[in-house]
């Protein structure tokens, strides 16, 4: 049941308040007979809001929640008294939500994004409130008789993805070992089995490191070739992996080909985004538990050149402080 409770990706009706309408309204007391106008603004619509929450971790709760529609603003009145605001309303995510925006009419609007804890941000702000007929009044038009609309609010088809934010995505093939790893190296307790596409959805683990550090990795569900164009599960979850600062291939050492499989894994996020080739890389083998020095030795002059390489062993604990010690160090590097 937990793997179901993890959504990423939501579509939601969403429109923001109307303006209120400004009023017409002139003052009328006993004794003074032309007051002259006195109508009040009318008060803006409500904004929809994002803000981002550190404590959520998917879109789950706005799953069921096709219309998100803000409050008007109500119209203005007599007395130049102004019309109330409508009612925000405030959509909490987790942090890494993209809001993109679908409509056949108008200009697109620029997708929008969270990526701190208490950041608010408007997705779609609120029509302006009308001004009533007292600000009109001039020398040569001492008693107007109209007053401005409210400003209709905005409606989009928002679609909001998550993109989760971590130090280090594992990407591999189904049954490389990225879940073994993750539950090793961290706390996280992800499915694991024998058997290919064990996890169908992204996995986070917080992994302690020397002197109380620690940082996010992300098991990321297995890629296959031709993902990028929409095969297996690799084209729903590849965009988790843009958000990564270091990417950690993950090939078994007992893979037919591991500089073939690298080159496939390179090559399906070449398509997906150029721009991950740019993000710094290290490739793991795993399963090394069943080779000895010698063969570890030849395989060597098979492995890719342009990559630095480890070889580890979730089951085994072998070369796991040796591959933390190198990740870190390329956090440090990268932050530096």
């Amino acid at each position: 049941m937990a793997n179901t409770n993890f959504i990423d990706h939501v579509r939601l009706y969403c429109r923001s308040g109307n303006g209120g309408a400004g009023a017409v309204s002139f003052r009328r007391e006993k004794h003074v007979p032309k007051g002259g106008p006195d109508g009040g603004n009318g008060g803006r619509g409500g904004h929809l809001i994002l803000r981002g929450n550190s404590q959520l971790w998917t879109l789950l709760h706005l799953r069921y929640q096709k219309h998100v529609i803000a409050e008007n603003g109500v119209n203005g009145s007599g007395h130049g008294s102004s019309g109330a605001d409508g009612k925000d309303i405030i959509l909490e995510v987790p942090l890494g939500t993209v809001a993109r925006f679908e409509s056949e009419e108008g200009e697109p609007l620029d997708p929008i994004e969270i990526t701190e804890d208490g950041e608010e941000k408007i997705l779609l702000p609120g029509g302006r409130g009308g001004l009533g007929n007292e600000n009109f009044k001039t020398a040569t038009n001492q008693t107007p008789r109209f007053a401005q609309p409210g400003e209709p609010g905005q409606e989009y088809l928002c679609i909001l993805e998550l993109k989760l934010l971590a130090d280090v995505g594992l990407v591999g093939f189904p049954n490389a070992g990225k879940s073994t790893l993750l539950s090793v190296v961290s706390a996280a307790k992800p499915e694991i089995a024998d058997y290919p596409f064990t996890t169908l959805v992204p996995n986070l683990g917080v992994v302690p490191y020397r002197d109380h550090k620690s940082f996010v990795m992300a098991d990321i569900p297995g890629i296959i070739e031709g993902a990028s164009e929409g095969k297996g599960l690799g084209l729903r979850f590849l965009r988790h992996i843009e958000r990564n600062s270091i990417l950690l291939f993950l090939v078994p050492a007992d893979a037919e080909d591991i500089a073939k499989e690298y080159e496939i894994l390179l090559g399906e996020l070449t398509k997906f985004n150029p721009e991950l080739l740019d993000k710094d890389r290290l490739l793991a083998i795993s399963k090394c538990d069943m080779l000895d020095e010698e063969l570890i030795e030849e395989m060597k002059a098979l492995l890719p050149t342009d990559v630095e390489t480890l070889f580890i062993s979730s089951v085994a604990q072998m070369g796991l402080q040796e591959l933390k010690d190198a990740l870190w160090r390329r956090m440090t590097a990268a932050n530096e």
